[in-house]
Formats: structure tokens, C-alpha cells, sequence
């Protein structure tokens, strides 16, 4: 169900993933792309009522919309990145889609060779694997953003939001469609409690008739950007390190999963990349995970594993910088196997992970929703009502 990679390999593989996303944040003035000097990638500012104060930053002059440029963007524009803007006049926006998608391009060949010729060998395939999937994700990235760049300006940009409440309660339910399992109908519950650059989280998904049970507790630490209390005045970029612990007990087929994981996950405002961008983010996460699986009787060495972790999307700010609705909705892809959706047999024999979107929102200072669905081996959608404390304006 995981996949399992040699210690080495596995830790190399974090190390440059971790190198990816903590240059993330770099990349526009890398590459000459320069970020608007309104939306500065913070160090963790003070917690002060100035800052709540603030107005969001105004987003950039964009380009207008052009509906002939919208079918463009998905023929051929899902080949030739970039080729949509080209033919609404941002010559600007096409030539960065076309690098990012060259350098995606460019990342999988320099993962995806070696591997062929090595024949997946154990002792290369961890880092090699991490190019591979970091170059994949620049070239998603890069499609779903020559589509938003000529899509958007339909209906403005979105801002990330002012501040957001210190704690959020959450209850829904969740549909699981797996022919694997008996489990189909689950009540869940979680909290997420936000300090100044540390932000905790808890899980718990429960079928009351089947018994199965997950419940995932963690945290993130900001190391760069604005905390999430205080995000008045940026464009939402960021990076965290994240630290969580899982225990997933199957009753009906007599095993559990025991999980320990720690990664990185940035989040890049688009518009540092362009300006008919803005309103978007690209967000990417790299970590590693050890897992047990239990079963009654002693536990051996075949119940060890270990997991790359790898994360990708593209997403969009929902609120306008006004008013109490604020949130977000991402379409990504998470690589993990041990998830609810699973993974998908590729026609190589390989395992991939899954494709899911997903949303939340504010809509009262106190009220809020969350939906997401996911397709791998498995279907998974939820719904959630969230309350706010401490969340007022």
C-alpha cells in the first residue's frame, strides 16, 4: 500500500524538496521576476492592531478579459503553456508560463532518465523520484495557471485574507466509495487552533457501524511570512515546517496503522510570477513518513515502511479583502498512498497518488463551510460546517 525507500534515499529526498520550497518563495527574483514591492514575503511581524487594521494590498494592474483567448487556453494551450495569454496581448505572462513549463519539463527528464537507465534502483530512486514530482508539479502548476491568467479577469481577483480566527471547530461527514473496505459512511470532527507562528490541528473520522477510525493530530511552524492571525498588508505566501502522528484502525479486517511524518509546505502568491496572476497561489509540500502496520501477533520487519510524501496545487482566494467572507479553494495533487482516496494503478505496473479539490470559507465572522473530493483508488467527498471563536473583524 506505501512505498518503501532505502534510509538514505529517503532523507536525500527530503533534503532537496526542502531545498525546492524554501527557494520557492525566491523564485521571481531568481529568475527576474521581480514581486511587487506592496507584498513583501514577511518574517513573522508582531501581532499588533495596526497590522489587523490594514487593507489588503491592491492588486495589480491585470490584463482585460478576452473570451477568444479562454478556448486557447485548453487547446492547445494544456500543450503550449503560456500560448492562451500570448493571444490576449500579455506577451509578459506568456514568456514566464513558457519557462515554468520548460522547467518543468526539464526537472522530469533530469529525474525520469535516470531512472529508466538505472532501472529504479533503490539506492537512487528516492532523490530521483523527488525531481521527478517537483517537475511534474511545475508543469501543473504552470497549466493551471495559463488557464486562470486568461479566465480571472472575468471576475476579478481575490486577496488573501486579513486575519484569520484563533480557533475553528469543525463537524461534517464524509462518503468513502472503496471497494477494498466495508466502511462507506463517517461523522467528522476537528479543531485548529492558531498562535502567533504556531498553528495545531486535529482530526478524527469515524463510521459508527463499521468502527473504523482515523485520528491524525499535529502542528505547523511558520518559518517564513506572515502568521495567519496577521496576514493584513501580504499577498499569503509562505512556508512552514509540519510535524504530524496518525492512527488509522481497521476493525472489520483486524489491522491498524501507526504513522509518524515531517515536511515542508510553501505557498507562492502567483502574482509575483505576473500580475494576471493575482488572486492565485501555487502551493507544494515534501516530507517523509515512517509507518507500522499492526497485526495480532509479534511485529515484524515486513511491517515497517516508509512513505514520500508530495504535494501540489493550484489555487485562488475567494474573499474580496471586504466584508466577513474570506477562504480558499485548491485543485492539487497529494502522492500518498495511505489516505482514504489511495492511489491509482498506472498502466507501468506503478502506483500514483490522487487528485481531490477542496474549499473553505468564512462566511460570517462565526460561520463557516468546508467541502473536498478526492479520486484515486477510492471516491472520498466531505462537507463540514466550521464555527469560529475569537474570529470577529
Amino acid at each position: 500500500m506505501v512505498s518503501e525507500l532505502p534510509r538514505r534515499s529517503r532523507w536525500g529526498a527530503l533534503c532537496l524538496g526542502g531545498v525546492l520550497l524554501s527557494s520557492t518563495p525566491g523564485l521571481a527574483r531568481a529568475t527576474g521576476l521581480e514581486a511587487p514591492t506592496d507584498a513583501p514575503l514577511q518574517a513573522r511581524p508582531a501581532l499588533t492592531e495596526t497590522a489587523l487594521e490594514q487593507a489588503p494590498p491592491p492588486p495589480p494592474e491585470r490584463p482585460g478579459f478576452k473570451p477568444w483567448a479562454v478556448p486557447l487556453a485548453v487547446v492547445p494551450g494544456l500543450l503550449f503553456h503560456g500560448l492562451a495569454p500570448l493571444a490576449a496581448g500579455d506577451g509578459q505572462t506568456a514568456k514566464r508560463l513558457f519557462a515554468l513549463e520548460g522547467t518543468g519539463l526539464g526537472l522530469i527528464a533530469l529525474g525520469g532518465v535516470p531512472i529508466a537507465l538505472t532501472g529504479a534502483s533503490r539506492r537512487t530512486i528516492g532523490p530521483l523520484y523527488a525531481v521527478t514530482l517537483a517537475g511534474f508539479s511545475v508543469l501543473g502548476i504552470s497549466a493551471l495557471a495559463n488557464l486562470y491568467a486568461v479566465t480571472a479577469p472575468a471576475v476579478g481577483p481575490g486577496v488573501a485574507p486579513p486575519l484569520l480566527p484563533p480557533l475553528e471547530l469543525e463537524v461534517g461527514y464524509q462518503y468513502v466509495k472503496d471497494t477494498a473496505f466495508d466502511y462507506r459512511h463517517f461523522v467528522t470532527v476537528g479543531a485548529q487552533a492558531r498562535f502567533e507562528s504556531l498553528r495545531l490541528i486535529g482530526t478524527a473520522r469515524v463510521d459508527p457501524s463499521e468502527g473504523n477510525t482515523q485520528v491524525r493530530l499535529g502542528g505547523a511552524w511558520r518559518l517564513l511570512g506572515a502568521p495567519e492571525r496577521t496576514l493584513a498588508g501580504t499577498d499569503g505566501s509562505a512556508l512552514d515546517v509540519e510535524a504530524f502522528g496518525q492512527f488509522h484502525r481497521y476493525p472489520t479486517e483486524g489491522f491498524a496503522l501507526v504513522s509518524g511524518e515531517v515536511g515542508l509546505r510553501g505557498r507562492l502568491a502567483m502574482a509575483r510570477i505576473s500580475p494576471a496572476l493575482a488572486g492565485s497561489f501555487a502551493e507544494v509540500a515534501v516530507g517523509t513518513a515512517a509507518e507500522a502496520h499492526t497485526y495480532p501477533g509479534a511485529v515484524s520487519d515486513g511491517n515497517l515502511h516508509s512513505q514520500l510524501l508530495f504535494t501540489f496545487g493550484y489555487g485562488v482566494w475567494l474573499g474580496r479583502g471586504s466584508g466577513p467572507f474570506r477562504g480558499d479553494a485548491m485543485l492539487y495533487y497529494d502522492h500518498r498512498k495511505d489516505s482514504f482516496a489511495g492511489g491509482i494503478r498506472s498502466r507501468g505496473g506503478g502506483i500514483v497518488g490522487a487528485f481531490g479539490l477542496r474549499g473553505r470559507a468564512l462566511l460570517t465572522d462565526d460561520w463557516g463551510v468546508a467541502a473536498e473530493v478526492q479520486a484515486g483508488g477510492a471516491l472520498v467527498g466531505r462537507v463540514s460546517l466550521i464555527h469560529a471563536l475569537g474570529g470577529e473583524r
